[in-house]
């Protein structure tokens, strides 16, 4: 692995963070928050997740090019 695959690999630890960053949300008191059906949490964060989760198998496999 090179410098290349390390970097991909640190990209996408990041994303997979943000991703769950994403789906956290406000600490509240109330048994029913509407707030957890929100677009962001239920659709971006996961496509944010997987996209990470397939950037990390992108950076294990890639192979520089040989000139």
């Amino acid at each position: 692995m090179n410098k290349t695959n390390y970097l991909i690999i640190c990209l996408s630890v990041l994303l997979i963070v943000t991703g769950f960053l994403l789906m956290t949300g406000s600490s509240t008191e109330v048994e029913f928050n509407p707030d957890v059906f929100s677009t962001r949490r239920i659709t971006v964060a996961p496509i944010v997740c997987m996209l990470g989760y397939v950037l990390v198998i992108v950076g294990i496999m890639w192979k520089p090019k040989k000139n």
